[in-house]
């Protein structure tokens, strides 16, 4: 599980940071991709990496702000002539249904493959024998969600020694002890495949914020995460200037992450106002609270540890 930056600007594009788009890459937990937040140009940075929009599984929309869904009708149509197939889902807020519906409707772009339209509300709003994921409402100045991506428990390992030592060769009987299932062997001994099957191992979790004020909500859908991704569009002197604008600082980015005990943040959507060495400013005013932190860059991939 991997996190690619297709997008980490605020607003509009710069020449540097092109605007919210992020993808996760599951390529071995599904052979999939999803994404949160489809801005303008989405598509374009896509060509510079090795996504392959008809790998694209899920699009997870944060809010209705143009800079986080002007890529969308754009790639949507597009996945038609890249050999598209598969079903895709777009998650957002209400509204969500009625942009895509307009905009491929009068530009008459028509999609060759099942594409499901969900408007969410807080709560789960999917889940599967591998992933779930909720949603909670964040404040902003329009509707916004923040999303907890939850990997569901890996099965443990097969003790391979183990069973070496109690003289049970390798075989198709190791799929059926890995399954935790009772096993009769050829001696005509019951073994109980549980007991040759390590601990479950946690799975991941990641929570990617929308744009957001600091808040209790934050925190709340962040609680023990590994990865926590939070706009800092702005630093900690123009304070007043985020609070006005439904926004949050590096610094308060980096508040939320302590107060959940997440284990690592990532800042982006960040203010094109940041450049070069200012944007070192907003990583050393986070890393006085929260040392754990980067700061997200354009194409830059990064590992969900274990």
């Amino acid at each position: 599980m991997e996190l690619l930056f297709l997008g980490t600007g605020a607003g509009i594009p710069a020449k540097h940071r092109n605007v919210s788009s992020i993808a996760i890459q599951l390529l071995q937990e599904r052979g999939t991709t999803w994404l949160v937040d489809c801005g303008e140009a989405t598509q374009h940075q896509i060509l510079h990496t090795s996504i392959k929009p008809r790998r694209i599984e899920k699009i997870f929309i944060t809010h209705l702000h143009g800079d986080h869904i002007y890529g969308l009708p754009g790639l949507l149509g597009s996945r038609s002539f890249q050999d598209g197939q598969s079903a895709l889902t777009v998650y957002g807020p209400s509204g969500i249904k009625e942009f895509i519906s307009v905009t491929l409707s009068v530009s008459q772009t028509h999609v060759r493959y099942p594409l499901k339209i969900v408007e969410v509300e807080e709560g789960i709003i999917f889940e599967d024998d591998t992933f779930k994921v909720e949603c909670q409402l964040l404040e902003h100045g329009i509707p916004s969600y923040g999303y907890r991506i939850t990997e569901k428990s890996l099965p443990g390992i097969l003790l391979v020694d183990k069973l070496k030592e109690v003289g049970i060769k390798p075989g198709p009987i190791y799929q059926k002890i890995k399954q935790g299932e009772q096993v009769e062997l050829e001696n005509g001994t019951v073994i109980n495949g549980a007991d040759f099957v390590g601990p479950p191992k946690k799975g991941k979790v990641i929570v990617i914020l929308g744009d957001t004020r600091i808040c209790k909500k934050s925190i709340e859908l962040a609680s023990h995460a590994d990865v926590l991704v939070h706009e800092a569009t702005f630093a900690g002197n123009d304070e007043q200037l985020a609070y006005d604008y439904f926004h949050s600082t590096a610094k308060q980015a980096a508040e939320v992450a302590k107060r959940a005990n997440v284990k690592q943040l990532i800042l982006t959507h960040i203010s094109s106002r940041y450049q070069a060495d200012s944007i070192q400013l907003l990583v050393h005013e986070a890393k006085e609270i929260f040392e754990q932190t980067e700061v997200a860059e354009d194409l830059k991939m990064i590992p969900i540890p274990n």
